[in-house]
């Protein structure tokens, strides 16, 4: 069937399935207030996957109704949508699976990866998050240690092998960190070299997964928007269908699905003989770890072939192009802040000159755990950059959510808490909680890491998995490979600080936080075609 075929019978049955929802819950969350809806059809779906700089929409909907407001959603649906820290606990810490994910989410990670722990839901991802916990502990995440050094080490080599001949580097810096730390994950995870820093653009992997999301979700059009919102209305087995629909972006995803199926099948091909009882004894990889768990006499612990690959899937896409984007940003960020980067450097070499000084040659997570300008500046960056912006839930039962802010209702009553029913959406803006000024302060819009240095943090409403930061998420879903993410952004940072001078490029050019969906990559304004891009001038640091 034609690609615009399936759309208009997606369109239709959803569009029929909402209003037949819109007559049965009349009320809702009506007494809520929110801007006006401008369209029944994508009600602010279009304003908001369309705005030029990602969030601008829910940093000015925050001083005009407070914390807490409705939007318009697509087909006359109502959604909550929230900065509020005491709704976000309840909802991702304290209710975690009373409120699932969006079809249209949990959907679109399965078109993107399989039935990998982003795309499962209840008891499957209880499941495939028990079995992924050990790889994700503290003390096995310390003996990547030296993996991150060595390839920040190799980045930070081909950088100088270049400055020896230009004296500067003007290049995508974004670029170099997203094939270093595709690395990274498929040493780590995988024991396998994508050879993504070698390779450059002649890497197969490395090309595949080049601005996939801004391939897929940027700037959509209103076709796109009712047709991916009406999955929010339609049977799973149905919307299987998409995978096989002949056009963008759907032959995009697929292609890219294929070529990792490929480098999967490999991967399971060479590793799983070699799980032996030695190599149970040394190996480090999270892959190896999974196979050992599929020889469990319990079925609760153990993962088939296709949710091993998308595993395998989703650690690459979410483990390399989270760090690599936040890196990217907190390195614009010292450009800007020259002071700041001076000090970061002088508190690495300082360090560094005590590591020698006791016989060493490598910063050791303690030592890291030292860097407080540098573990501040990830802090900030994370706070004021999150790579995702916010995620939709779904009440699967009626519920009252507690505001730690109350907001005035549209008839002047002051709500201290909101009653939803089942199926009702709300959407959690972590980049809007990032930026209560009652959280972090009052000039929560400038890059200031200092700012986690005369933190009150008892007073605070205690959210996400790291420095009551959402960037991570929270709860039962909270993203499980946050510490490596931590640990490998330290260990760069350590390396390259130490060797390199970043500053902005000689000719001006305009950065713009470009949303794709609810993630958020950085563009240069005006030359969108160049997809994700942040230029910088790199020299040997003094």
């Amino acid at each position: 069937m034609p690609a615009l075929a399936v759309s208009f019978v997606f369109v239709t049955l959803a569009l029929f399935l909402a209003v037949v929802r819109r007559v049965v819950d009349r009320k809702g969350i009506k007494h809520v207030r929110g801007p006006p809806s401008p369209s029944f059809l994508c009600g602010h779906e279009e304003a908001y996957v369309r705005q030029e700089e990602a969030c601008d929409l829910e940093f000015k909907w925050m001083r005009e109704y407070g914390y807490t407001w409705r939007t318009g959603g697509a087909f006359g649906t109502d959604v909550l949508t929230t900065v509020d820290p005491k709704a976000m606990q309840h909802i991702m810490q304290k209710s975690g699976y009373n409120y699932t994910k969006k079809t249209t989410s949990f959907h679109m990670s399965w078109l993107m990866s399989g039935p990998g722990i982003v795309s499962v839901l209840g008891k499957d991802h209880q499941r495939h998050r028990k079995i992924m916990n050990p790889a994700f502990s503290a003390a096995h995440l310390r003996t990547f240690l030296p993996l991150f050094q060595r390839v920040a080490g190799k980045l930070s080599e081909k950088w100088k092998a270049d400055l020896m001949a230009t004296g500067e580097l003007n290049t995508m810096l974004n670029t170099w960190l997203s094939r270093a730390t595709l690395d990274v994950i498929g040493e780590a995870a995988f024991d396998f070299d994508y050879n993504a820093l070698d390779g450059g653009e002649r890497s197969a992997i490395s090309k595949g997964y080049k601005d996939i999301f801004k391939d897929v979700d940027y700037q959509l059009g209103k076709p796109s928007i009712l047709f991916r919102a009406s999955w929010d209305y339609l049977p799973v087995p149905l919307l299987k269908v998409i995978k096989y629909i002949p056009a963008h972006p759907w032959t995009r995803i697929r292609d890219l699905n294929n070529l990792y199926r490929e480098y999967g099948r490999q991967i399971l091909h060479e590793q799983a003989p070699v799980v032996d009882a030695e190599k149970k004894a040394t190996s480090k990889d999270i892959m190896s770890i999974l196979i050992k768990a599929n020889s469990s006499e319990d079925p609760k612990m153990r993962m088939d072939d296709e949710e091993i690959i998308a595993e395998m899937y989703t650690l690459t896409i979410a483990g390399h192009e989270t760090t690599s984007t936040t890196l990217t940003f907190l390195l614009y960020e010292l450009a800007k802040n020259q002071e700041y980067q001076d000090r970061m450097r002088q508190e690495i070499r300082s360090v560094r000159a005590q590591i020698t000084a006791r016989g060493g040659n490598q910063f050791t997570i303690e030592d890291l755990d030292s860097l407080t300008l540098t573990m501040n500046a990830i802090k900030e960056t994370l706070r004021m950059h999150p790579i995702v912006v916010g995620l939709h839930r779904v009440a699967e039962k009626d519920d009252v959510i507690p505001l730690a802010y109350p907001v005035t209702s549209t008839t002047g009553e002051v709500l201290t808490e909101i009653p939803v029913r089942a199926g009702q959406v709300v959407f959690l803006s972590y980049a809007g909680y990032q930026r209560l000024p009652e959280v972090w302060g009052d000039d929560t819009n400038v890059w200031n890491p200092d700012r986690f240095s005369r933190l009150e943090t008892g007073k605070q409403t205690n959210v996400g998995v790291f420095a009551n930061l959402m960037a991570f998420s929270a709860g039962v879903r909270a993203c499980i490979g946050w510490r490596f993410s931590l640990i490998e952004m330290q260990a760069f940072l350590a390396e390259l600080l130490d060797n390199f001078q970043f500053d902005l490029p000689a000719e001006k050019v305009e950065i713009q936080r470009a949303l794709a969906g609810i993630v958020m990559f950085p563009i240069v304004k005006g030359k969108e075609s160049l997809g994700g891009a942040m230029p910088m001038r790199i020299s040997l640091a003094q």
